[in-house]
């Protein structure tokens, strides 16, 4: 009975020994070194892609390691990790983001000594005692004699940060290299937080023939990280994600001149169906910032001023007509990069000089080639003016006729593009100006307005009924 007992007690000690010595096999390896490479790509819906280098020496077998100063929105699903220059195999994957705070702090001290000052005005008093819980401010602590007592967590002493509580968002893997050496890590992940627009600064000559264009992005970084010395790139484009259930300043004084430059900060290139505008230097993206950065310069573009009186066939009177400046986004135009989506601003100089503000638009994404219409207002001195002059019930057919007057108390000749929105089997019977069909649910007249002067476009317009 004692041999057994012998034995049972060195097989003990034996599974204890070999426990031990698997522990010891495990080694703890902290990066927390920055990144000696960093690339991050940001998406202008809310997210970005990070790409980081990082070198540590992992021995051969089981390596328990902690990678800190990702970015707290992370999405702990897209991280990747692998060894440049060796072979190492992803055994398990943990994301502790449990930061420490105050009430954090005290969530783990409850049922727990602490040691606290009660103060009196001018004197405080050394309490000790055990945390019953804690709101706000204030803590409850149970003394050594019995008494309870409330006091402030302002004045609050404990010996240690509680167990289970990190300072920084610390990735953990279980990692099994094949050799001790080392190793060059590569790690990529996806983080909310990151987002970038465009924003654009026209000014147009006294003519509102030519314009210059400046473009900016404007960066935010609100991933919960600094990105230090990072090469960015920037994608245009709507990338599908799929969702779980559960202003910038500028410097207007810009010169009119004739040759049109590109800024060399970007380059841009095709990425599958979008864009990508890449920073041909490297940045900083200090997190809760926001960073601006030029985009584009472009001068003397060719623009166009138009007058557009729009109405709709339910509609029988509206005076307003709006102004557009368009240009063609082409190369001949000195223009012909795609434009990211953003905000367009257009400035004109006034009599002294000075830049003045006429109106913005939003442009969406525009490829190379395509025209850029901006709508910036309502003409102050051309109105208009549409009245029904006569309605028939015919047998199929209803049939109306307009009258669109245009009055132009400007000291030049004008055109005005007058737009009928509507639908159906429609037909022009009789017009004045020759209509432009630009769909089944829109027609188009060109009319000339002479300066201090009047036009009158009236047309019937016949509709098949479907009933």
């Amino acid at each position: 009975m004692e041999r057994k007992s012998v034995i049972a007690g060195i097989l003990l000690i034996l599974v204890v020994s070999a426990v031990i010595s698997l522990q010891l096999l495990k080694k703890t390896v902290v990066i927390n070194e920055k990144p000696f490479e960093t690339e991050v790509t940001v998406y202008n819906q809310n997210f970005g892609v990070v790409k980081e280098y990082r070198a540590k020496f992992l021995t051969a077998g089981e390596n328990q390691v902690l990678y800190e100063g990702v970015a707290s929105e992370i999405d702990p699903t897209s991280v990747k990790l692998k060894a440049v220059d060796g072979e190492i195999n992803i055994l398990e994957q943990n994301f502790q983001y449990d930061l420490v705070s105050k009430d954090k702090i005290l969530d783990k001290y409850v049922g727990r000594n602490i040691t606290a000052y009660l103060i009196y005005g001018d004197k405080k008093e050394l309490v000790e005692g055990e945390l019953l819980s804690h709101s706000g401010v204030e803590l409850i602590v149970k003394s050594a004699d019995g008494t309870i007592q409330t006091l402030n967590s302002n004045n609050l002493m404990l010996p240690e940060l509680p167990e289970g509580l990190i300072t920084k968002p610390t990735l953990e893997w279980l990692v099994e290299s094949n050799e001790s050496k080392n190793q060059t890590l590569e790690l990529s992940y996806i983080t909310s937080g990151m987002s970038w627009k465009a924003d654009y600064v026209a000014v147009v000559d006294k003519d509102d023939k030519n314009l210059d264009l400046n473009g900016w992005v404007s960066v935010t970084n609100n991933a919960g990280t600094t990105f230090t010395d990072a090469s960015l790139k920037l994608v245009a484009g709507d990338v599908r994600r799929v969702t779980p259930t559960s202003t910038p300043r500028y410097d207007y004084e810009y010169a009119m001149v004739g040759a049109a430059k590109s800024r060399e900060q970007f380059t841009e290139e095709s990425l599958f169906e979008y864009h990508m505008y890449d920073l041909q230097r490297k940045t900083t993206l200090k997190d809760s910032e926001q960073k601006q950065i030029s985009l584009l310069e472009a001068a003397g573009a060719r623009a166009e001023k138009e007058f557009v009186y729009e109405n709709n066939y339910w509609i029988t009177s509206n005076t307003k007509v709006q102004v557009k400046l368009n240009f063609n986004n082409s190369k001949d135009n000195n223009l012909g990069i795609p434009l990211p989506k953003g905000i367009v601003r257009v400035f004109k100089k006034d009599s002294e000089g000075k830049l003045q503000f006429i109106g913005e638009d939003q442009i969406d994404h525009t490829p190379k080639d395509e025209t850029v219409r901006l709508y910036l207002g309502d003409a102050f001195d051309v109105v208009g003016e549409r009245k029904q002059m006569d309605y028939n019930d015919l047998s199929g057919y209803y049939e109306y006729e307009w009258e669109v007057t245009l009055r132009n108390h400007k000291d030049q000749d004008i055109v005005v593009t007058v737009l009928e929105n509507t639908g159906g089997d429609w037909e022009i019977k009789r017009e004045t100006y020759q209509h432009i069909k630009e769909s089944n649910n829109k027609i188009k007249w060109l009319v000339p307005v002479r300066a201090n002067g009047e036009s009158k476009l009236t047309y019937i317009i016949r509709y098949k009924k479907w009933w």
